[in-house]
């Protein structure tokens, strides 16, 4: 078996989103991406396509490839983030093994020149059921670090939680004039959880409000006296997730309390709010992603809110000797 290694291009995002699509339909993962999704993925600014990235064909059939995503702010220790995958008929023949000895070398790269002496990991993620990936894993020196849940709610008028406000706070829509206030209030409310760093502007442009997906209609602030961002919630729509399941899905994409206003309700009114207007605006489902040892309590707080677990996903982490 030959096959071309040469790194990912922008001309590659059909290629990617129709490998990743013969992925999701053996492997059933529920994320789905059309050519527009990879292609905003293929031209991140953070992303260095010549570096970072790795494509395998056969001819000019893209058959696997893999990313590797730099940690930019580190903290206690320096976590690369990957993406990877291998279309399902070119599975165990030693692929998976090549992906992962490459992300490997090129973290370890990316260590030596710009965070020397750095304790560093490699992280893999997948579905937590997937007996292959799980091998691979652990052939590959991997040990599970976090689970993750993917819930839904299926929007039924007797299923809406009430809203109920927090004293002091007020209720309202996605302000753009608080963009910038909603950017602060995030790095706040997240930063005791797990490996996350600082969003720069540049992230929250691209990943955050202004991403296609985002739906300012269906997101929430909630304001303190002085008219601080207080909580947030950013939601999402997927297009390609409609086109493939027949589906409107309200995404709870972020949500997220400053660390002074916890224990007071924000998060519940915020999710009631965005749950009541996607039943309005004809959604067929809400659906959220949640590290299942969230530090705030989260899991709980949405099983309370009736969302049920639908998948569990796992993140598999190598320490970068």
């Amino acid at each position: 078996m030959t096959l071309h290694l040469s790194p990912l291009t922008t001309a590659d995002a059909r290629d990617l989103a129709t490998l990743r699509a013969g992925v999701e339909r053996v492997d059933g993962t529920g994320l789905h991406e059309d050519e527009t999704d990879v292609l905003q993925q293929l031209t991140d600014p953070k992303v260095d396509l010549a570096q970072h990235t790795l494509a395998l064909r056969q001819g000019s059939r893209l058959v696997a490839y893999a990313m590797v995503y730099e940690p930019e702010r580190v903290r206690d220790i320096a976590r690369f983030d990957t993406a990877a995958a291998v279309h399902p008929e070119w599975r165990r023949q030693g692929i998976g093994t090549r992906l992962v000895d490459w992300m490997r070398g090129r973290a370890a790269a990316i260590r030596s020149e710009r965070h020397p002496g750095t304790p560093a990991e490699l992280l893999i993620d997948g579905l937590a059921d997937n007996a292959g990936f799980a091998a691979l894993a652990r052939h590959t020196g991997f040990t599970p670090r976090r689970y993750w849940f993917s819930m839904t709610h299926d929007l039924h008028a007797d299923r809406l939680p009430a809203l109920k406000m927090p004293d002091g706070l007020r209720l309202t829509s996605f302000d753009p004039a608080l963009d910038e206030a909603t950017l602060h209030a995030h790095n706040d409310a997240f930063r005791d959880h797990w490996n996350h760093t600082e969003t720069d502007r540049t992230d929250w442009d691209t990943w955050f409000t202004g991403a296609r997906s985002f739906r300012a209609g269906l997101s929430s602030l909630l304001l303190d006296a002085d008219g601080s961002v207080a909580a947030y919630l950013l939601a999402d729509e997927y297009v390609a997730d409609h086109a493939a399941t027949g589906d409107r899905a309200c995404t709870i994409g972020h949500l997220g309390t400053r660390q002074s206003h916890r224990g007071r309700g924000a998060a519940r009114a915020l999710l009631a709010r965005t749950l009541a207007e996607a039943g309005k605006q004809k959604y067929d489902k809400a659906e959220l992603l949640v590290d299942a040892t969230n530090p705030t309590g989260a899991l709980g707080l949405y099983e309370r809110m009736g969302f049920t677990m639908e998948r569990e996903f796992v993140t598999y982490a190598r320490v970068l000797e």
